[in-house]
C-alpha cells in the first residue's frame, strides 16, 4: 500500500501562485509515476499535470506554461508550482500515484490517491 499526502493549498489572489507538496510513504518502491488531479462539485475530475521516475512529464493544454511539476525521489515528494492561478482553477487538488509508468494522462494507471488539499482562487 501507498499513503499521499498532500499540503500547500490555501487562498490566492487570481494572477498569483501556490505551491503544493505531496509526500508518499509506505511501498514507495512500486511507484513509478505520479501526477495531480483536481476536482470541483458537479465537473468531472481533471489531471493536470504528472510525472515518471524517469523525469517524462504530461500537462493539461490548459496549464501548460503555468504550471510546473518536479519529483524529489529522494524525499518521496512530488511538487506543483501553480502560477496566475484563474478563478475557475479553484479546486481539491488530489496527488495520485502509479506503478505503471505509461500511459500517465489517463485516470485508470493510477492506484493510490490522498485525500486532496484545497486550493482556493478569489478574483
Amino acid at each position: 500500500q501507498v499513503q499521499l499526502v498532500e499540503t500547500g493549498g490555501g487562498l490566492v489572489q487570481a494572477g498569483g501562485s501556490l505551491g503544493l507538496s505531496c509526500v508518499a510513504s509506505g511501498n514507495i518502491f512500486s511507484i513509478n509515476a505520479m501526477g495531480w488531479y483536481r476536482q470541483t462539485p458537479g465537473k468531472e475530475r481533471e489531471l493536470v499535470t504528472a510525472i515518471t521516475t524517469s523525469g517524462y512529464s504530461y500537462y493539461a493544454n490548459s496549464v501548460k506554461g503555468r504550471f510546473t511539476i518536479s519529483r524529489d525521489n529522494a524525499k518521496n515528494t512530488v511538487n506543483l508550482q501553480m502560477n496566475s492561478l484563474k478563478p475557475e482553477e479553484a479546486a481539491v487538488y488530489c496527488c495520485a500515484a502509479a506503478g505503471n509508468p505509461y500511459g500517465i494522462s489517463t485516470a485508470r494507471v493510477y492506484e493510490y490517491w490522498g485525500q486532496g488539499t484545497q486550493v482556493t482562487v478569489s478574483s
